[in-house]
């Protein structure tokens, strides 16, 4: 007989949320219900979202005694401790919201707070390409670069909730700026990294006189990864070398973490699953250069599993987590 475990996840984002309704099979995962909706002003989106808790609670009979747990991702700074959100820049009026007993409160199910880097971690962990592993880091490679860890078989978030933050190590004097840090790897590795390594470089080309055939029309403020990747593909070299530089120091932050925590596993979301092919040779040459074989060599480095799915499962992750 399956064994199933009723989850509950809360998925809270700068522009959209989400409350999730899944299930767990034998360790399989399966989203049962869903309701997405707009980010509006602080309150008027924690009232939706205690409502369409309830909502589902009422509609399929999940009490405290039949549901494992609520999980809520959220982007930091925040107290998973304390389940508190305090003051992400991309909710303005989330200050020190006690979202974990707001969430209790309305329901009577035990929640969990963590950042969507964490949460995204223990999703490729539990249900993604990190099964089984012990020790693994998740890398969100997307609009920006943030890293999750699961450390001796337990998500490891740091003394107050900032281990992992990847993205904000300087590997340069000068570069592109991510994180508020120039040269930084989120400046190196992420979406907006790569938009702006695009721009100097077509600036550049544009100034001596040569047209790119990919901004045809030289705004440079426009380019995003997604093109560049595109035109990468077909073959253009500028494009090509600019995934180049922001492989490569991929692979310098990378082998910082293979040097400094020994993981056997490394996922990367995002972007690397979407370029793969760009990315991994340039980045493993500089994991070759830079790490210390004898760790390297028993580290797997993988896309992610669940991609497109992955902000859903994260947070029904968390209630799955929630009790271990």
């Amino acid at each position: 007989m399956a064994n199933i475990i009723n989850l509950l996840g809360v998925d809270i984002g700068g522009t959209k949320c989400a409350v999730v309704y899944g299930i767990d099979i034998d360790g399989q995962i399966r989203i049962e219900d869903k309701v997405r909706f707009d980010t509006l002003d602080v309150n008027q989106t924690i009232s939706r979202i205690l409502n369409e808790l309830k909502h589902l609670c009422l509609k399929y009979s999940l009490n405290p005694e039949n549901t494992r747990g609520i999980g809520i991702s959220c982007g930091g700074p925040l107290d998973s401790r304390k389940g508190m959100i305090l003051s992400p820049p991309n909710l303005p009026g989330w200050d020190n919201i006690p979202i974990v007993q707001m969430v209790k409160n309305a329901t009577g199910i035990k929640a969990s707070l963590q950042n969507d880097a964490n949460a995204c971690a223990v999703a490729e962990w539990k249900y993604g390409a990190g099964r089984g592993t012990k020790n693994m880091v998740f890398l969100t490679f997307g609009t920006g670069l943030g890293a999750g860890m699961i450390l001796d078989g337990r998500l490891y978030s740091g003394t107050n909730d900032f281990a992992g933050e990847l993205g904000h190590i300087r590997l340069a004097d000068f570069g592109p700026v991510g994180y508020g840090k120039a040269g930084s790897v989120e400046g190196f590795a992420s979406g907006g990294g790569i938009a702006q390594l695009a721009a100097t470089a077509v600036k550049e080309k544009l100034m001596m006189g040569n047209k790119v055939s990919w901004c045809p029309n030289g705004d440079i403020s426009s380019i995003t990864a997604k093109e560049v990747a595109e035109a990468a593909k077909k073959g253009d070299e500028l494009a090509i070398e600019i995934y180049k530089t922001s492989a490569t120091y991929l692979g310098k932050a990378i082998a910082i973490l293979i040097d400094l925590i020994n993981p056997e596993m490394i996922i990367i979301g995002s972007i690397f699953v979407r370029a793969e092919e760009l990315i991994r040779p340039f980045m493993q040459a500089a994991i070759d250069h830079e790490a210390l074989s004898g760790a390297s060599k028993v580290c797997m480095i993988k896309p992610a599993e669940l991609s497109e799915s992955i902000g859903d499962v994260a947070a029904l992750s968390l209630a799955a987590n929630t009790m271990e």
